[in-house]
């Protein structure tokens, strides 16, 4: 469930609507973090703690994705640094690329190129305070006014 609440979430957050749906763009990255979140965790979601938002960091430095610098400029309130679809591509399993290509109709390479460019957006709205909430996804909705 959780995975799903976070697909939602970021549905929203991206200007998704929160619509789960496989159709469009805009909900991209939740779809690939929803995959790449239930195969770590056994379909648990973001690590299965009791926040998921902290699981999620903490998948993004350890699958090699970002570097902490890159993850902290996105927390912080500072300028984003970007992110290269190649790194997205070198740190998100093949499998788990070819899953959402299929499930959105894209291509891996317009699946890497999309989750480069909103990432670091996503992260910097969730983080607008420069740290990780430590609120529940249906508090963070709530907030962001999903």
């Amino acid at each position: 469930m959780a995975g799903n609440d976070l697909g939602s979430l970021l549905g929203g957050l991206l200007g998704g609507g929160g619509q789960g749906g496989s159709s469009g763009g805009n909900n991209i990255l939740g779809q690939l973090l929803n995959t790449v979140l239930s195969n770590k965790s056994g379909g648990g979601g973001a690590g299965g703690g009791s926040n998921p938002l902290g699981g999620l960091m903490d998948m993004i430095t350890k699958s090699g994705l970002v570097n902490q610098e890159q993850l902290d400029s996105w927390v912080g309130k500072g300028s984003n640094q970007p992110l290269s679809p190649d790194q997205v591509k070198e740190a998100i399993p093949d499998a788990d690329l070819d899953k959402v290509a299929a499930d959105t109709g894209l291509s891996r390479d317009q699946v890497a190129d999309q989750v480069a460019e909103q990432l670091p957006q996503f992260v910097d709205r969730i983080t607008p305070d420069g740290q990780v909430p430590t609120t529940s996804l249906e508090d963070l909705a709530k907030e962001q006014n999903l």
